[in-house]
Parts: C-alpha cells; structure tokens; sequence
C-alpha cells in the first residue's frame, strides 16, 4: 500500500484525483479484500509514514541546465556588483483581492473553518511593483494603477533607478511587461547605469521579491474580506512604510533557493527546491 500511495491513484487503477481515506479504503477492498473505516485508512496512511501536506507546484518546463548556468551567472553578478559598488535588486509584480487569500487556520475542533466574504468582484483587487535588494535589505514598493505593460515596469524602473544611487542591476522574469519598445528606448539614456538580467524561465523560486508577497498575504491578506480595493491598499501600504525598520527580517525571510546554490557555504537553510534541477 505504502508504494501504491507514493504514486498517483490512477496508477493503481483507483478513480480519483489525489489520495484520499475513500481512495485509501477503495484500494484495500479491491487489492486485499477488506473494508477499512475511515478512522482506519487515516490511522494506516499515518504508520506508513504519510503526513497531509499542501502541494507546491513542481514546474516541470523548467530546463536544469538553464537555472545551473544562472546560478554561475548569478554569483559572478554578485562578484561583480562589490567590486563596482553596484546594487541588485530583485523585481516583480503581484494583485491583491479584495476577497483576501484564504490560508489554513486554527479552528475548535469540530468547528469548521469559516472566513467571512462579501463576495467582492474578481477584477476588485489592488496591485503593486515592488523590488528587494538581499545585501541592503532595502525594499521599494510602489501602486500600479491597471494592468502592468512595458510602460508600467519602465515607469517603476525610473522611479527604482532614482531612488537608488550608483549603479544598478535589476534581476525579473521574461513576462511580456518586461519587454518592449518603452523599456528598450529608456535603457538608451545616457548615464543610466542600469542592466536588466532575466531570469530561467519557470523559476519563480530564484526570485527575491516573490518572498515579499507571500510576507504581505501572511501578515496581511490572509483569510480578511476587504470589500474594496481602496481597504486592499489601506491595508497594505503600512507594510511598505515600516519595512525600511525590518531590515534583518528582509534579509532572512527574501533568501532563496538561488543563494543557497550560488553561496552553499554562507546560505542558511532555504526554501526546498521544487523544480527537477535540485541535482545541478
């Protein structure tokens, strides 16, 4: 049983989606012959070693070689900003609902777990551009009105580029808001100082600031019905005026699995891998 759990249902000729005490229960009537109560099931998953986890996509486009060769990259960026006084700073974008980000909770036993919602419009959200610079602990955050495009990312980026002196390296994925015409013709001013790196693709867990939207729906977002995207904002700009206090906090909770691979020997424990190229 214990082998047939590690792998899909399906591959055991069960009907479901995912594991679960029916499917647990439908497998033993079939394959030995006996009916299990639920109870039972639960208790047999649990002497064999499973435990109940939330998944983690494991982003399976994501080429190995690709993210190898960007670790290398990354730690001679890295070289490379000390010796000319450079900054890196991770950038991304994310929306915020006004209907919150449901997350697990304690709750009495026997109770369910209830968030109240006053069902606010999908599209009632608030969004933001922000970037994180691990070495500084610097974090800048900024509203974006509509959809984010290449105007918008150039827009941020100008708005990055004086906010930080001295050169500047900015590092974010290849969404279609970080490229085009905009941001090809503001990277042609003079004195600019700034180089734009992409990183693999299917690898969100190389960037920083990703760790900054998790922080925001932890502390924030989590199981709270704003009603409005105004509350959304009221709410989340607080965050981005303290954060300049928490500079330590930055520093721990932004590390990712991409200085864990580029600096083992410094990195403290980092988030687990979940892409194929664990092995590089």
């Amino acid at each position: 049983m214990k082998a047939a759990v590690a792998a899909p249902p399906s591959q055991a000729a069960i009907a479901a989606a995912t594991w679960s005490w029916k499917a647990v229960r439908q497998f033993v009537a079939e394959r030995f012959g006996k009916q299990l109560s639920p109870r039972s099931c639960l208790r047999y998953l649990h002497r064999l070693g499973f435990v109940w986890k939330r998944p983690k996509r494991r982003l399976l486009k994501a080429d190995p070689a690709t993210r190898a060769a960007f670790v290398a990259q990354y730690r001679d960026l890295v070289a490379d900003a000390a010796v000319r006084g450079a900054r890196i700073f991770f950038v991304d974008e994310a929306h915020f609902r006004a209907d919150g980000d449901l997350r697990g909770l304690w709750t009495p036993k026997g109770q369910p777990a209830l968030v109240d919602s006053t069902s606010p419009k999908y599209g009632e959200k608030a969004s933001y551009y922000s970037a994180v610079c691990l070495e500084t602990g610097e974090v800048v955050g900024a509203e974006l009105q509509g959809n984010s495009s290449a105007v918008t990312s150039r827009d941020f980026l100008a708005g990055l580029r004086k906010h930080v002196a001295g050169p500047l390296i900015v590092i974010w994925d290849n969404s279609p808001a970080h490229r085009g015409a905009p941001i090809r013709e503001w990277l042609k001013t003079p004195g600019l100082d700034l180089r734009l790196v992409a990183l693999p693709a299917y690898s969100p867990d190389f960037n920083a600031d990703e760790a900054i939207w998790k922080w925001i729906r932890e502390e924030i977002t989590a199981n709270t019905c704003f009603g409005t995207a105004a509350k959304v904002v009221a709410a989340i700009a607080p965050f981005f005026d303290a954060v300049d206090d928490r500079v330590e906090e930055v520093k721990r909770h932004c590390r990712t699995v991409l200085q864990a691979l580029a600096f083992p020997e410094s990195s403290p424990a980092c988030h687990t891998e979940l892409f194929p190229a664990a092995s590089m």
